[in-house]
């Protein structure tokens, strides 16, 4: 009798094996139980871990479980990947994914990716297609991060970054937006749909409103093309001038069709400027280097308006701030009204202009 060929069709359908991970909480957990003074992570460690024990007291659905523990596994792992490049600033990049890479768009591009990279900046694309891939080919697999989300269509990462250890895949749209931000020390903008326009609104907003650090943030036209200047006319008409926003906020982005302009753009923002932080109510604004005190001096009075008390100094770092890496350098303290971020802007680049 012979045997008949089974059809793999009909066989049981293999399940793939499941690697145990070893459980942390032997180790780790005493951290974080002992008593006495416990340091700031594991502070911060274990109140997160209270939080989740609140869960199973609250009885929260399966469901809503399940979405918190998918988002916190999804951003300890990228912290880990941006990790070891902390100290290179980057650039997030926004564009359509439906574009030919023979369109001036992608062209574009892929030429501001090589320029920016070139000036020591790494790039943050959405690993797609269009103009992300023309980014990612334009830095080059060494400089480019892709931060991919699962989608039924679009969205297969780009040859450039596959594979790559900086190639991370979402879940989730809102952390994989908070990646976008949390790791961009700029922002560019290039032609794209929906997605496009949520983006740059949603980097826009978080700057005028202080809840992301201040950044420039560039929209990049392809030469002679009119998309970005179309939309800063609508912002102006229908916008500024009813008041919708403020002439200030205008300070926040930039419009242009030459690479070179965004370029100079984002790297003249970092010319003196280091970076911000708070410190109780004050705001203090790291430098590359000390600038001069009559300038310091001219910055408080055309400032004024934005000071809640007394004057900008320069100054040493405060005792309280934490950051040793960044000790040395000198700084401006003044106290901010957290609510001008326009302002704030144009405080900025008239230190890169005269400091």
């Amino acid at each position: 009798m012979t045997r008949q060929k089974e059809d793999p069709q009909l066989l049981p359908e293999k399940r793939p094996r499941v690697r145990r991970r070893k459980s942390l909480l032997p180790e780790l957990l005493p951290r974080v139980q002992r008593d006495g003074k416990l340091a700031n992570e594991e502070r911060l460690v274990r109140e997160m871990i209270e939080t989740s024990l609140k869960l199973l007291r609250d009885r929260t659905r399966i469901g809503d479980v399940k979405l918190l523990n998918a988002a916190l596994r999804e951003l300890r792992y990228a912290f880990k990947v941006f990790a070891p490049y902390s100290a290179v600033r980057k650039v997030s990049v926004f564009g359509s994914a439906r574009l030919r890479q023979d369109t001036p768009p992608c062209r574009t591009a892929f030429e501001f990716a090589r320029r920016i990279t070139a000036a020591g900046f790494m790039v943050i694309t959405g690993a797609g297609s269009g103009i992300m891939r023309a980014c990612q080919e334009g830095a080059g697999r060494e400089k480019g991060f892709g931060v991919n989300i699962r989608l039924p269509f679009e969205q297969a990462p780009n040859e450039t970054i596959s594979e790559d250890p900086k190639l991370l895949t979402f879940r989730y749209f809102f952390t994989r937006k908070l990646m976008f931000i949390k790791e961009a020390d700029a922002g560019a903008l290039f032609a794209g749909g929906f997605g496009t326009h949520d983006e740059a609104y949603e980097c826009l907003t978080l700057v005028q409103t202080g809840k992301t650090k201040p950044m420039p943030i560039v929209f990049i036209d392809a030469p002679r093309a009119t998309y970005w200047k179309t939309w800063k006319r609508y912002v102006e008409e229908h916008l500024l001038r009813q008041g919708l926003v403020s002439e200030e906020d205008m300070a926040l982005f930039k419009v242009t069709s030459s690479v070179d302009e965004a370029v100079e753009e984002i790297t003249r923002f970092y010319r003196v400027y280091h970076s911000a932080r708070t410190v109780g109510r004050r705001l203090v604004i790291r430098l590359n280097r000390a600038i001069p005190e009559p300038l310091v001096e001219t910055l408080s009075h055309e400032f004024a308006d934005i000071l809640l008390t007394g004057s900008i100094v320069q100054t040493r770092a405060l005792e309280e701030e934490d950051e040793p890496e960044l000790a040395e350098l000198p700084r401006l303290v003044l106290s901010f009204n957290r609510t001008n971020f326009g302002r704030l802007r144009q405080l900025i680049d008239r230190l890169n202009a005269d400091g």
